[in-house]
């Protein structure tokens, strides 16, 4: 099979000819449609984060057919498409796991990082971290709701019931979770990189209270602000947004290093959380959403051997919505 291998990060995605994988126990093999092209996985191969499995395929925003069964697998069947996110296998037995909170599992295996994932033709995934998705969908608008979506709505449940919500970085997840909010009557408002006009645009035509840069103030306090884009300096930008009480959620997997910031920013018992990874209990949960709601990923569509042309986009800025890789 044909997949797109990190040997070393800080080099290229080496085009690879594989061996197709076979399912074992409780997993399943799938025919990759899609896989969404996140910046976790820019991360990745720009060696900013410890201890992947080289070489590794990366990818964890995948949706595929499956076309083999291994023993034991009876949530999943032959034809049916499925969904694969970051968060890939977990012991089940730690206090973490127990406790509903698996994403902290210290023995977690994550998609396309220890495990290979869906820069390729075929891909095997364990059934219980799968999620069935629907057929009537385009592939290459289900991939990015698998973790820009689940860990936007990760984030914004971390806000709780927060009516003005910043947004800092509008990427992948904040435009997919900018739909969300509006269907909700929320509002949001949306910080770009200074300057980035066409950022800003975009925000407005998905129903912007209000966008500007991210060195700017918006024109009232804030619930709670939501930080996606990787750049520590937004943090102390963002407590000074918010209101007295307010949340600051930090959803990054990795963020360059927070400034000094002075107390009184901090005082007023705001919150100041982050995010790590999800459950597959989000998962369920977020997807039940978007079948009740029209939420559309907008997407730039690259061919698989083109995804170190769509890392460059990412990494450049210069990505509306999602990138999306398609092997065919």
């Amino acid at each position: 099979m044909r997949a797109m291998v990190l040997d070393t990060p800080g080099q290229p995605l080496r085009p690879a000819v594989l061996p197709q994988p076979t399912p074992g126990p409780g997993q399943v093999l799938l025919k990759v449609e899609a896989c969404g092209v996140c910046r976790t996985d820019l991360h990745l191969v720009d060696g900013e984060l410890p201890e992947p499995r080289l070489p590794v395929v990366p990818g964890h925003e995948i949706v595929g057919r499956v076309v083999a069964t291994g023993p034991g697998v009876t949530a999943l069947r032959i034809g049916q498409r499925a969904g694969v996110p970051w968060l890939g296998w977990t012991c089940g037995e730690c206090s973490y796991c127990r406790g509903g909170h698996e994403n902290l599992c210290d023995a977690a295996r994550f998609t396309g990082y220890t495990l290979d994932g869906g820069y390729a033709e075929y891909t095997v995934a364990d059934q219980r971290y799968c999620f069935p998705l629907p057929d009537p969908l385009p592939a290459v608008e289900l991939a990015p709701l698998l973790c820009a979506g689940l860990i936007g709505y990760r984030a914004l449940a971390m806000a709780g019931d927060a009516e003005r919500i910043g947004i800092y970085g509008f990427g992948a997840a904040a435009h997919i979770l900018a739909q969300v909010l509006v269907h909700q009557g929320r509002a949001f408002y949306a910080f770009t990189r200074p300057g980035d006009l066409a950022g800003q645009g975009f925000a407005c035509r998905l129903g912007a209270a209000w966008a500007g840069g991210s060195d700017e103030a918006p024109d009232q306090a804030l619930d709670a602000a939501l930080i996606f884009a990787p750049a520590g300096p937004l943090v102390p930008a963002a407590l000074r947004a918010v209101r007295k009480g307010g949340t600051v959620v930090c959803a990054g997997i990795h963020m360059s290093d927070i400034p000094a910031f002075p107390y009184d920013i901090l005082w007023g018992e705001r919150v100041l959380r982050s995010v790590a990874n999800l459950t597959r209990a989000d998962g369920e949960r977020f997807l039940r959403i978007v079948a009740d709601n029209p939420v559309r990923s907008h997407v730039q569509v690259y061919r698989l051997d083109q995804a170190n042309e769509a890392l460059d986009a990412l990494r450049l800025g210069r990505i509306e919505g999602a990138a999306v890789l398609v092997p065919e």
